[in-house]
């Protein structure tokens, strides 16, 4: 899994935001409660925990959450799993679906190397006992976008990333040498002279704790938050990115945000995602007007990649002048509709739609963050004895478009890279850890009135109008400025509580989005500029890396 890349192929940008300060906290170590673990791991989703399992084969391992276990990303992840596993199926024909997916920034040997372990990763989770769709004892695979072969295993029709959540907390709890700390909230990496030793948390109870590791694994997950349609929990708000570019980490390909195309949309609802194996077992997109508009934009028609669904469907609503398109899946048998997604049957009856007579009002929302800390091809990033894996790594991976469940495969994978060569790192150092006094005394900002939820609304509303599907130098300068202007007067402010953190959080992530989207003038993947319409290779075809 290396990701090195030539000198040509990177443009690096130095973001200077208006504060860089290491903390977002006034502390004093002397004052707070000491843990101490072999390995840390920030983050419950599949990668985190995959670490965890594997970083407690030769030592202690801590998971550190800030809500419950099972709340993230992974246990609302329908559509499946991506592996090459059908008697037909290859690793070369998995790999060049990704490549050809990534337009041209995959980085082809990362790419082999998490579609060839794959298999063996979603092995272990059968031995653990996760239980995916089989039809006559064998595994069942579904086609999706991008995908020229059916290799998608799911679990319960629409539920397969709550199968595996569940499957891995079971094998969590079962190891003592792991334990959990919920409810957690990680403010920041302790770092010394570009060397990680571990985090400052804040508890509701407990108040502030420093957790001391040998190793730091960031599994935060992702930032589809710091948008105002998005598929992801309340708890996604790019809490890992931030912590690892304060603590002097590089990020890449951040301007890469990738859209789902089809989200149920009731206006006032929260966007509950409709997988895209519902277009992948048959279902049909259609305008205001109920004519099928896909093949007119695309050989693959509702199978094509996402970023083109989602543009296309962006389009129609823009000619109709209507709020979203429409799924229709009611030629699909009534009996294998319900059996296949019950879930989202159980969801539209919640609004009165019958999935089997009605047609699914579906429009496009943020869904998964590309890019994030890069890493190399064992999951360590710039900052010694930290690692990055899952949605907040970039890898190199997904490239300018993410091909349809692979981010799970890719949690799996990294996950346990990250996890398996932290133990080894410990074993070859065999040193003792080593706390010492950390001071941090931030100034008071002169501003006493701040209404957090009001700013957070507004960002969120900005990022999706002004860096959401389509993007355009004017609307990118508005935000950049929009947002310095809310760093102005919240991010030099110190904040006792998550609120106040996240929202420092999700504007510090939000400014390396959009700077990095002004600096890419030209449209690649899930990165479309209405002013640079046209793919540029003789420029573009490089990455974009942001640091202090």
């Amino acid at each position: 899994m290396t990701n090195t890349f030539d000198k040509d192929r990177i443009h690096t940008v130095k973001k200077k935001h208006q504060n860089q300060k290491k903390y977002l906290t006034s502390f004093d170590s002397r004052a707070f409660p000491h843990v101490f673990t072999d390995v840390l791991i920030i983050g419950s989703g599949v990668a985190g925990l995959s670490a965890a399992i594997q970083a407690a084969r030769s030592g202690s391992a801590l998971v550190v959450t800030k809500d419950k276990l099972d709340e993230n990303n992974t246990t609302y992840a329908q559509g499946g799993i991506a592996v090459a596993m059908a008697d037909k199926d290859t690793i070369a024909k998995h790999t060049k679906d990704t490549l050809d997916a990534g337009q041209r920034l995959c980085n082809a040997s990362v790419v082999k190397t998490i579609v060839s372990e794959g298999p063996s990763r979603v092995k272990d989770l059968i031995e653990w006992g996760a239980k995916f769709d089989r039809e006559d004892d064998k595994l069942i695979f579904t086609k999706e976008g991008g995908h020229q072969f059916p290799r998608i295993i799911r679990a319960q029709g629409d539920s397969t990333g709550r199968e595996v959540e569940n499957t891995l907390i079971r094998a969590v709890r079962e190891n003592r040498n792991i334990k959990i700390f919920e409810h957690t909230f990680a403010i920041d990496l302790i770092t010394k002279e570009g060397v990680c030793h571990g985090i400052i948390t804040w508890h509701a109870k407990r108040g502030y704790v420093l957790i001391w590791a040998k190793r730091t694994i960031l599994a935060a997950g992702g930032c589809g938050q710091v948008y105002r349609e998005t598929t992801n929990p309340d708890v996604a708000t790019g809490d890992g990115v931030a912590m690892a570019y304060r603590a002097g980490a590089v990020l890449q390909d951040m301007e890469f945000v990738q859209f789902h195309p089809t989200t149920l949309y009731i206006a006032g609802a929260v966007r509950f995602l409709i997988t895209e194996t519902v277009r992948g077992e048959g279902g049909i997109l259609r305008n205001s007007k109920g004519a099928r508009f896909m093949p007119d934009y695309h050989p693959q028609a509702e199978l094509a990649p996402r970023d083109v669904v989602s543009q296309s469907i962006l389009k129609e609503m823009q000619k109709t002048g209507h709020t979203c398109v429409y799924l229709d899946v009611r030629h699909i048998p009534q009996e294998r509709l319900y059996t296949r997604f019950p879930k989202i049957k159980e969801i539209c009856a919640s609004f009165g739609i019958d999935i089997a007579a009605d047609l699914i009002p579906v429009r496009p929302s943020a869904h998964y963050m590309i890019g994030g800390v890069k890493v190399d091809r064992f999951c360590k990033t710039a900052v010694k004895q930290l690692y990055a894996c899952g949605e907040t790594a970039c890898t190199g991976m997904h490239g300018a478009n993410r091909l349809g469940s692979n981010s799970l495969l890719e949690g799996l994978v990294t996950g346990y890279t990250a996890g398996i060569d932290a133990c080894k790192s410990i074993r070859r150092t065999k040193r003792d850890m080593a706390p010492y006094t950390v001071q941090e005394t931030l100034g008071l900002s002169k501003i006493s009135w701040l209404d957090l939820n009001d700013i957070r609304n507004s960002l969120k509303s900005l990022m999706w109008r002004d860096v959401g599907i389509e993007r355009d130098e004017m609307r990118l300068l508005e935000a950049e400025e929009m947002i310095q202007m809310w760093c102005s007067y919240v991010l030099d402010k110190e904040f006792s509580h998550p609120a106040g953190w996240e929202l420092q959080n999700m504007l510090l992530v939000s400014g390396l989005i959009v700077s990095a989207a002004r600096k890419r003038k030209e449209s690649r993947g899930v990165h479309h500029r209405t002013d640079y319409p046209q793919t540029d290779n003789t420029r573009w075809k490089k990455h974009i890396v942001s640091s202090h």
